[in-house]
This record gives structure tokens, C-alpha cells and sequence, in this order.
């Protein structure tokens, strides 16, 4: 039989840890005179007795530390158990929706989708709007944060939990898991803390600098207004599009500038093929606009860098209405949003690394065909990669577009139009944030959409942001053998 307490012992601490996080908003509520304010006290001692609870019961498990098994298990728990949980405030006090959206609001948050369900934002507590973005801020970097924290008391060595999410710490530069968890963190906070200071500075008020801040480094989007980013145009697209570039770029490479080794970031080549990827898609649409629309130079620079930034990086914020733009522009905004940012960074979808390794596994294999008896082998940064690492990223293609496409014919038979199914599992699985159809509310909401709909998109969230193989490989029966 297998032993859970180890799981069960950490995912109690972050319960325990979700709780106490659910004084901030209640604090926010209670100054500023809003009654919501009981919501999250409720919600906290709820979250935070529950929490106390299973790591109470499971506390024989410390020092017995985790298996690969377990680590699959832990953070497939833990990005389950926290949304329920995450969720209460939103039951218990504004918006008073339903557990269905309450669930699908954390979900988004948690796995940085940035989908929401809510019709009205414009309206809601401080403390609400505050909740949502440290939802995704901690979800951003959740599973640094908990092998920041709690890792070292079940004694786990080596980087088998980074990789039970798709992490990939690039040649491990510090010699120990938690060693880059608390490089990373240190650097994942600075980043969050300048660009509340930017964002102050171009003009936001201090509270929607720091809502701002939480989810652009995380590459959320849970924006406090139905306009989006629509409520700031100018400058604070500017500097929202250069921190969401940082935010999707990895996070590994920031600590070795930090170091005062700039040299690895510069030659990254998952780096400089993202950036160079960025400005083609920029570039393309902004000279479709220009020429077919006529739309004047600043302005179509402006918004097109700043929406394709947004949708390239998966933080899925809106200043202007995109669908407008054509049917190319449309295009290459659903082909950027399955590319996504760089790996061991906040971005989601599939990541620039495995589109390049793709991409040289299909020339090689165009060169066999012409030359069946040379030994080629696939290569990434000048060096050749392992056939398992090869297999890995062809079998997650696959993987990923058949998800996609069942996804697509469920929301399908839901009663979905075509269009809103295709841009809903787009966004749900790529964790992208926006979708757009006739179902779809005047902000960008979900909450018309049946609740079949809801808890697929949910299902999508989920296995998008813990990258489908940590999420199928539950599904084997040999996974649960001893």
C-alpha cells in the first residue's frame, strides 16, 4: 500500500500557509470598512485548521522523505487541493458565486491561466482583487516556493520534484534543489517589487501597481478592472511589456546575472530564439495593420507589441480588442499562444526549448531520408541531445495536441459555437488567459458558459500547467504498484 503522509504532511503545511495568506486581503477589507472582511476570516480559520489538521496526522512521515512517486503525487495534490481551498473567500464572501466558479476563479489563478468567471470586476472588495493576484503570483513560482520551504524538512535530494513539473534548471549552475529554489524566489520577488515601483511610477495608483505587479511576473493577468489593461494605456503598457518579456524568459539565467555572469543569458539560445520569435510576430502584425487597416504608426506599435507580448508570454492581459485586427493577426496570436515563453520561467504552454528541439529533430530526419547511412543526431545549442530527451518532447507534442483536440469536441458538445470551444481549450491548456466568442461576457468572462464547460476548462488549466505528463502518468496502473 502506498504511504501518502509524506504528501499529505506538505500539502497540510500549504494549507496551513494558504490560511495564514488570507489575513492580508481580510486586513485590506477591514481598513478600508468593507464587511468582506468576515469572508476571509472565515475562509482563513477554515483553510488554516484543515491545513493544521493533515499535517498533524501525517507529521510520523518527517525524515522518511519523498519518492519520484511521491513527488508526482504532491504536486498533482497540491494544485487540487489549494484551488478548493483558495476558493472559500470567494464563496463564503464577494462575488458569492458558486463553488463551480469560485473553483474555476482559483484554478485560473493557481495555474496562472487568467481566465475568469466573474461578469463584474469593476465592483468587487480590495481584498477580493488582492486575493485573485496572490493566487497567481503564487502559482507563478509555486513549486520553487515549495521547495523553498518545506522540502528540506522531508529531506529530498537531487532535482526529481523540479521535474515533476517540466522544470528545467539548465545545468543545475548551484549544487542543490533548494540552493536554486531560494536563487530563483529572491530573484522572482525583486522582479515583483521593481515592477510595482514602475508601474507606480507610469502613472497607476499604489494599489494597481501592486495587483499589476503580482500578476505580470507571475504571467497571470487577473487584471482589478473589466477593462484590463484597457484602464492604462501609454507607458504602463510599456513597462508591462518589458517585465512580462523577463517574466517569460528563465528564471536561471537572471541568477547568474545576478552573479555578475551575464554571458549565459546573452547566449541562451532559448533566449535569443524566443526574442527573435517575438519580433517577427510583432513586426508581421504590426505591417499588416499598418498596410491593410491603416492604422497610424504609434498606435499600432503600441497596442501590437503590447498584445502579443501578453498572449506570446501567457499573461493573457487586453488593451485593445485583437479580433478586430483580421484574420492573420488572429492567427498568429493563437499560433504565439501555443508556443509560450521560455521553460524555468513563469510561462506556460509548450515552451520555445521543445518547438527547437522539434524542430531539429524533424531536419535531422529530413537529412536520414537523403542520406540513410550518415550518424546524425539531433543538437540543441551546438551540443547533441540525448534520443530520450528527444522521444520526451515528440511524445509531449503528441500528447499536447490530442488533449487539445478532445478538449475542443468536448467544450464542443457542451453547446459551445465552434469558435468559443476553440479559443476556450486554446486558452485553458496553454494557460493563456483570454477567449473570445459569443459566450464569452463584455470582460472577457466565462460565466455564461455551461458548467460541463467549466470544470473541461478546469480539467485544462490543470493539466496544462503541470505540463500533461505529470498529470497522465496518475493514470497508469503501474504508477500505483509498490
Amino acid at each position: 500500500m502506498i504511504d501518502l503522509r509524506p504528501v499529505s504532511y506538505i500539502i497540510g503545511l500549504l494549507l496551513t500557509v494558504l490560511g495564514l495568506l488570507m489575513l492580508l486581503p481580510m486586513v485590506l477589507d477591514w481598513q478600508r470598512g468593507s464587511g468582506n472582511w468576515t469572508a476571509f476570516l472565515e475562509a482563513a480559520i477554515i483553510t488554516t485548521a484543515s491545513g493544521g489538521l493533515l499535517a498533524l496526522t501525517s507529521q510520523s512521515a518527517i525524515g522518511r522523505g519523498l519518492t519520484l512517486r511521491d513527488s508526482f503525487l504532491l504536486t498533482s495534490g497540491a494544485w487540487l487541493v489549494l484551488p478548493a481551498f483558495g476558493a472559500l473567500p470567494f464563496i463564503i464572501g464577494a462575488p458569492d458565486v458558486t463553488f463551480t466558479d469560485a473553483f474555476f476563479e482559483a484554478m485560473s489563478g493557481v495555474t496562472t491561466t487568467g481566465t475568469t468567471a466573474f461578469p463584474a470586476l469593476d465592483g468587487l472588495p480590495w481584498g477580493t482583487h488582492l486575493w485573485r493576484a496572490m493566487l497567481q503570483w503564487l502559482g507563478g513560482l509555486g513549486i520553487v516556493i515549495v521547495a523553498l520551504i518545506f522540502l528540506p524538512v522531508m529531506k529530498v535530494g537531487g532535482m526529481q520534484f523540479f521535474r515533476s513539473e517540466g522544470f528545467d534548471t539548465l545545468g543545475k549552475i548551484l549544487p542543490r534543489a533548494i540552493d536554486i529554489s531560494n536563487a530563483m524566489l529572491r530573484v522572482y520577488v525583486g522582479l515583483t517589487v521593481l515592477c510595482a515601483v514602475v508601474y507606480a511610477l507610469a502613472g497607476m495608483t499604489a494599489f494597481d501597481a501592486i495587483v499589476h505587479a503580482l500578476t505580470t511576473l507571475s504571467t497571470g493577468g487577473f487584471s482589478n478592472y473589466d477593462a484590463s489593461f484597457g484602464a492604462y494605456r501609454g507607458a504602463p503598457e510599456y513597462a508591462a511589456t518589458v517585465f512580462m518579456i523577463l517574466a517569460s524568459m528563465p528564471f536561471i539565467r537572471f541568477v547568474q546575472l545576478a552573479q555578475g555572469n551575464a554571458a549565459p543569458l546573452w547566449r541562451d539560445a532559448q533566449v535569443r530564439a524566443y526574442l527573435r520569435w517575438l519580433a517577427y510576430a510583432v513586426a508581421a502584425v504590426l505591417l499588416y495593420r499598418m498596410l491593410v487597416l491603416d492604422a497610424p504608426f504609434l498606435i499600432a506599435l503600441r497596442e501590437t507589441t503590447f498584445n502579443i507580448v501578453t498572449l506570446f508570454s501567457g499573461t493573457g492581459y487586453g488593451s485593445a480588442d485583437v479580433t478586430a485586427w483580421g484574420k492573420f493577426p488572429f492567427t498568429v496570436i493563437i499560433v504565439v499562444g501555443l508556443i509560450g515563453g521560455c521553460t524555468s520561467s513563469t510561462a506556460c504552454s509548450i515552451k520555445v526549448f521543445r518547438y527547437q528541439i522539434l524542430f531539429d529533430a524533424v531536419k535531422t530526419q529530413i537529412k536520414r531520408l537523403h542520406s540513410p547511412h550518415r550518424v546524425l543526431a539531433v543538437h540543441y545549442a551546438g551540443r547533441p541531445v540525448e534520443t530520450g530527451v528527444v522521444n520526451s518532447v515528440i511524445a509531449f507534442f503528441s500528447l499536447f495536441i490530442l488533449s487539445y483536440g478532445v478538449l475542443i469536441v468536448g467544450l464542443s458538445l457542451t453547446g459551445l459555437s465552434a469558435r468559443t470551444a476553440l479559443t476556450a481549450a486554446w486558452t485553458a491548456i496553454a494557460n493563456v488567459g483570454p477567449a473570445w466568442g459569443p459566450e464569452v461576457s463584455g470582460n472577457g468572462a466565462i460565466d455564461q458558459f455551461p458548467t460541463a464547460s467549466k470544470w473541461l476548462m478546469i480539467g485544462g488549466m490543470y493539466v496544462g500547467r503541470l505540463e500533461l505528463m505529470s498529470v497522465y502518468v496518475l493514470l497508469l496502473p503501474r504508477f500505483w504498484r509498490r
